[in-house]
């Protein structure tokens, strides 16, 4: 961990990526452990982990360091990751998969907040 980075502020961040990590690695059948790993993977896994970088930035509203922070990457990375996912998103059927996750996580988020509101 970077020394500059508080372990409250690491913890707020890697709390609600985790919940995308562990949704989009059930979905794309990728170990969760390979979306955080530091080394770089194969393109699905590479996918996949892209994706949870970019729902953890769209709907959970993460800034692209916090994102950073909890996979273990550059800022920089993440701002490419959003960019390639955004550009895959002119595929239908890649949209609508984005889609019914963004709604999942939505979801989810809002099943927590009745439960600790």
């Amino acid at each position: 961990m970077h020394t500059t980075v508080s372990g409250a502020w690491r913890s707020r961040a890697q709390c609600g990526c985790d919940a995308v990590i562990t949704l989009v690695a059930r979905r794309k059948n990728v170990p969760i452990r390979l979306l955080t790993h530091k080394s770089r993977s194969r393109l699905p896994v590479a996918r996949a982990r892209q994706l949870a970088m970019y729902l953890s930035h769209i709907v959970l509203g993460r800034s692209l360091l916090e994102i950073a922070e909890a996979f273990g990457r550059d800022r920089t990375t993440v701002s490419y990751a959003c960019a390639v996912i955004e550009d895959m998103r002119d595929d239908p059927r890649f949209d609508e998969e984005v889609t019914a996750l963004e709604q999942q996580i939505e979801a989810d988020m809002a099943g927590e907040a009745v439960h600790h509101g």
